[in-house]
């Protein structure tokens, strides 16, 4: 079965590289778009420096950042990035479907809470534990 290309809003991935930054914002929704045309904050401009660093083949060191708040542009495609989720760094493949999205949303900060059995002091029926 082929496979099928994958687009972002009816254009194809070298369509959406040749977009200019305000041609990038019609297309992602509202909050993501305020966020384009409002700037870029001095640690986002860091990444995107690396990104670009690293596209042309000069930027060595993986791309690691704390800037989970980075929204996906489309400069951004093809590269991996290690985002830092409160702990490590984990490393996040661009591709055109998170086009849009913050680079935060695709590593959570909390991990899955496993309860064990009860502890000491718990409630009365908590303590039974049947024998068969």
């Amino acid at each position: 079965m082929a496979k099928k290309e994958q687009t972002f809003r009816g254009k194809t991935e070298e369509e959406i590289r040749n977009l200019s930054m305000k041609e990038f914002a019609e297309l992602v929704p509202a909050r993501a778009r305020r966020a384009i045309n409002h700037g870029f904050t001095e640690m986002q401009k860091r990444l995107l420096i690396k990104v670009k660093k690293a596209k042309e083949g000069k930027y060595k060191k993986q791309v690691k950042t704390h800037c989970r708040n980075m929204i996906i542009i489309p400069e951004m495609m093809g590269i991996l990035i290690h985002v830092h989720s409160g702990q490590e760094f984990v490393p996040v493949e661009i591709t055109i479907d998170k086009l849009g999205h913050y680079l935060g949303e695709f590593r959570m900060t909390r991990n899955k809470v496993q309860h064990s059995a009860p502890g000491l002091g718990a409630t009365r029926s908590s303590k039974f534990v049947p024998l068969k």
